[in-house]
């Protein structure tokens, strides 16, 4: 039995790789060593001889430097001695929470491949997972090998998020505890929100200080305004909460009504809370270039069975499935990333969760409220200020708003405002809902 060792991080030339993959067997078993904390080094396990593998010298650096990269992601290679990389960006840092779960399990290799950033955008993932996760995670980092993505130069994996988040320019935050059967609201909140409350401490103390946040587990707008309260060094206009995915649900609802192809609907928001309250805006949308309810007569289909079939459309297909949405919450992420790295199309804007300081709109401030937005593709946002109210409008609002200021007095011991006090205005979350 042979063992390799490879320190967190060895610089191994294309040659180099060429000269070990010409030296080992064809036919070997390899196995994986648990990664845990930094105190271990990633360790491969051949079942050959040893006069049987010859390595090349190569250089290793102290450990404690970085966190543990995994398995091939530890042979790095050195992108200006590469002829077919010279075009290639910047590395950048993304860490995942909860990636051993079934959103980031579709959402990993969209990243890997370059479909998010671009194709020429070599990225490093940082996976965070749990003690009881650890082998699905290994796992998930066995399985981005073996997609052999160029862009994919590192993998870390890890159970701490002060390592994982190292030097992490891009932050998406999908694990968190479901809500399970009979579990209480306010339960939900104070349970999730210690996991939030901790990784903002985390991201304040090693991220990148303009790293880019996007929460995802539930309840998604406290979940961020507890992170954002937790991390005084990012600017708090970095905090996102996902509510992409529920503007997706209504552009699909309006063009089946409309009988026109999804690609017709624009300047669709979600305006509050990612829950049952959450405001799908049709008085500013648009079809093919004309307000919706221009196109759409039917005016009390608008207000009522559109309303309610985006709100309660999770809980619908949960019921259906029996668990909650995975491969469309990834996408919504990927379509999220996009629109801040992309200019927006002249005219439209997207929907997003964000911190309400200073918003033009009236809304109560020092919470996170989803909010028509625009980019220049810099990675930052604007709010809208062409967007118009009505009386309908403006009491949909004010329930969402209602529902949101009650969850941050909820949370008050996680975002250091004193002792929560919890009444919140009725049950409105869906069960197992992302």
């Amino acid at each position: 039995m042979a063992e390799l060792n490879l320190s967190t991080k060895t610089h191994v030339h294309s040659s180099q790789l060429s000269f070990l993959s010409r030296n080992l067997p064809r036919q070997r078993q390899c196995s994986f060593a648990p990664l845990h904390r930094t105190t271990q080094h990633a360790r491969i396990s051949c079942s050959v001889a040893p006069n049987q593998v010859q390595v090349p010298a190569v250089q290793t650096q102290d450990p404690k430097t970085k966190p543990e990269c995994y398995g091939v992601f530890c042979l790095t290679y050195d992108l200006k001695a590469e002829e077919e990389t010279r075009s290639w960006k910047k590395l950048i840092n993304i860490a995942v929470s909860g990636a051993a779960g079934m959103i980031s399990n579709h959402l990993l290799f969209k990243l890997a491949s370059g479909e998010v950033f671009g194709p020429d955008q070599p990225i490093a993932l940082k996976l965070l997972g749990s003690e009881r996760s650890i082998q699905a995670l290994e796992g998930v980092a066995m399985e981005l090998e073996d997609s052999l993505f160029p862009l994919l130069r590192e993998v870390n994996i890890g159970i701490d998020p002060y390592e994982v988040f190292q030097d992490a320019e891009w932050a998406l935050l999908i694990g968190a505890k479901p809500r399970g059967p009979g579990m209480e609201r306010a339960a939900l909140l104070d349970i999730n929100g210690q996991i939030f409350a901790e990784q903002g401490k985390a991201l304040n103390a090693v991220a990148s200080r303009n790293v880019k946040v996007i929460v995802v587990g539930n309840p998604c707008n406290t979940n961020a305004l507890i992170c954002l309260k937790n991390a005084p060094n990012i600017p708090a206009r970095n905090f996102h909460a996902l509510t992409r995915l529920d503007e997706n649900r209504a552009k699909c609802q309006l063009a089946l009504k409309a009988g026109v192809f999804y690609d017709k609907v624009s300047n669709v928001t979600i305006w509050g809370n990612h829950s049952t309250t959450q405001v799908p805006d049709f008085l500013n949308a648009r079809i093919d270039g004309r307000p919706v309810k221009d196109v759409i007569k039917d005016h009390k289909w608008l207000e009522e069975e559109f309303t309610e079939t985006v709100q309660k459309r999770g809980g619908v297909l949960i019921q259906k499935w029996g668990r909650s949405s995975a491969a469309s919450t990834a996408v919504s992420i990927v379509d999220a990333i996009r629109s801040l790295v992309t200019p927006t199309p002249e005219g439209d804007w997207f929907s997003t969760g964000v911190y309400t300081n200073g918003n033009p709109y009236g809304i109560a401030e020092d919470i996170v409220f989803s909010m028509p937005c625009r980019s220049k593709g810099d990675g930052d946002y604007e709010l809208v200020k062409d967007v118009i109210f009505d009386d309908y409008l403006r009491q949909r609002l004010a329930k969402t708003e209602a529902e949101l200021l009650a969850e941050k007095k909820c949370v008050a011991h996680l975002t250091g405002e004193g002792i929560a006090v919890c009444d919140l205005p009725g049950d409105t979350m869906l069960p197992g809902e992302v």
